[in-house]
This record gives structure tokens, C-alpha cells and sequence, in this order.
């Protein structure tokens, strides 16, 4: 009777915590993990900022990725556009709750992705949904030199009480897949030549000065329009690998290929992840 007791209990640091409670679970789970695709290049792209612009800013970037293809493993992830604010728009004033405005939102990113997709089919290129993301990422990427998915976190009906609005859009999505993964960097390809001290498109644009380098925490205090979601500057906070993202202009060409090769060609930002 005692062996068989003994057998249905598990060793375990965990057996008798909560695993609530940070103080007890912080000497299991305080290490740095690992990460699972250290040789992948997160590339995000701006639904209204590029894919909006249509053939104009779409194509030249399409032969730019083209040609990073023999450098990098790509994951290329897109953002939503002028649709979704439409959706947005539709959906507050039919009173629908902010759980259902977020896939619909995700599901005009997922249809950048797929023009984005076509436009890289003749290298093999192919559009891949979340649950491949998280879990086959790897034997595509063996493959094929990219693959395309959409950036919007796939939280859907989970609500975020604080707003009206989904919080956790595009930009937020791509950091926390690149960072779960551990991704070699994680670049954010907008319409502007990074981040500013103000809209450099706005009233006051002839005022506004290129942040060459700064922080999440420094932009958390920021009062200006940022060009990616807010909610991105909270996780980065709390990153784990990802240590820096760089904001540059894709509709300059070369600025992405520099940025993937370790040159500053935007704006850096540095998030609280620990040196490794």
C-alpha cells in the first residue's frame, strides 16, 4: 500500500506552492529560458503605414525582402490598416464588446499577409496561421528562407477592461512572438524614419526630432504620437530576450537590409530584457 501511495506523488519544487505567488515559484522559474529560434529575423509591417499604400510601397519592399532571402530566416508578420479602423468604427456603434472587435481586426492583418505571401510564392514563401507559428514554425522556416503570418496576438474574445478598444494590436504581437522565441531582432518597418519627439505628419511636424536611440521606459513617459501601439512599451518591459527593436522607414530602400544587418538606420529602442 505505501509503494503504491509513493508512486502517485511527484517530486516537485512546485508540489506544495501556489503558483500565484512570485516569491515561491521565483527559484524555479526566475532563470532565463531558452531560446527556441535564435537564428530568425521577426520583421513586422505596418497594415496602414505600407500595405494601405498599395503597389507603390508593397512592391519595391517585396523585392527588398527578395533579396534578404540568402542572408536571413525570415518571419514576416503584418499588420492592419484602414480597414479595421472602418471595422472598429462599425463595431463601437453597434455596441459589440471590445473581445469581439480584436479578430475582426486580426483578420484584416491575416489578408495583408496573404497578398504578401503571393507576391513571395515564386521563392517559396507561404502564409502560415498562429497555431503553426507556435508550433511548426521551425520545419517551415527548414523549408523555406520565410514565411508570412499575421502580427495581431491571437487573444480574440479575451477582454481587456481598460479599453473600449482591443489593446494589444500588431506591434505588440510581433514583440511577443519574437520574443518567445527568441528571435535574433525583431525590426518594425513603418512609413516614418522612426520615432519622434512629435507627429512628424501632424501640426507641429517641422518641431518634431528623430529619436535615434531610447527606451521603452523613456517612452513610457512620452506625451507624443508613437508609430506603434502603446501597449508595446508594457511588454517590452518585461522581455526576456529581445534587448533591442528598431523602428525604420520602409519606404526607403535599403533601410531594411541595413537594419538587419546591424546597422542604425532608425530609431532604437531598448527594452528591460537582461544582457544574456
Amino acid at each position: 500500500m505505501d509503494d503504491i501511495s509513493q508512486i502517485k506523488h511527484v517530486a516537485s519544487p512546485l508540489a506544495r506552492q501556489t503558483l500565484l505567488d512570485g516569491n515561491l515559484t521565483r527559484p524555479v522559474a526566475g532563470g532565463r529560458p531558452i531560446a527556441l529560434l535564435p537564428w530568425v529575423q521577426v520583421i513586422k509591417i505596418g497594415g496602414r503605414s505600407i500595405m494601405d499604400r498599395g503597389h507603390e510601397a508593397i512592391l519595391p519592399l517585396v523585392d527588398e525582402l527578395r533579396t534578404l532571402l540568402p542572408e536571413h530566416r525570415l518571419l514576416i508578420l503584418t499588420g492592419a490598416g484602414v480597414r479595421a479602423r472602418h471595422l472598429y468604427s462599425v463595431g463601437l456603434d453597434l455596441g459589440l464588446p471590445v473581445g469581439s472587435l480584436a479578430p475582426l481586426a486580426a483578420s484584416e492583418a491575416g489578408q495583408n499577409g496573404h497578398i504578401l505571401a503571393y507576391l513571395l510564392a515564386p521563392e517559396g514563401v507561404s502564409y502560415v496561421e498562429h497555431s503553426t507559428i507556435a508550433s511548426q514554425l521551425a520545419i517551415h522556416l527548414s523549408a523555406a528562407r520565410a514565411v508570412v503570418g499575421s502580427a495581431f496576438p491571437p487573444y480574440h474574445h479575451h477582454e481587456f477592461p481598460t479599453s473600449r478598444l482591443p489593446l494589444h494590436r500588431a506591434d505588440t504581437g510581433a514583440f511577443l512572438v519574437a520574443d518567445a522565441l527568441g528571435a535574433a531582432g525583431l525590426t518594425i518597418v513603418e512609413d516614418v524614419d522612426g520615432v519622434y519627439t512629435a507627429d512628424p505628419n501632424g501640426p507641429d511636424g517641422k518641431k518634431a526630432q528623430l529619436l535615434r536611440e531610447t527606451s521603452a521606459a523613456e517612452l513610457a513617459k512620452h506625451k507624443g504620437t508613437l508609430p506603434f501601439d502603446p501597449a508595446l512599451l508594457e511588454v517590452m518591459a518585461n522581455a526576456q530576450h529581445i534587448a533591442r527593436v528598431q523602428v525604420v522607414n520602409g519606404l526607403v530602400r535599403g533601410r531594411l537590409t541595413a537594419a538587419l544587418r546591424g546597422q542604425h538606420v532608425g530609431s532604437i529602442i531598448h527594452t528591460g530584457a537582461r544582457p544574456a
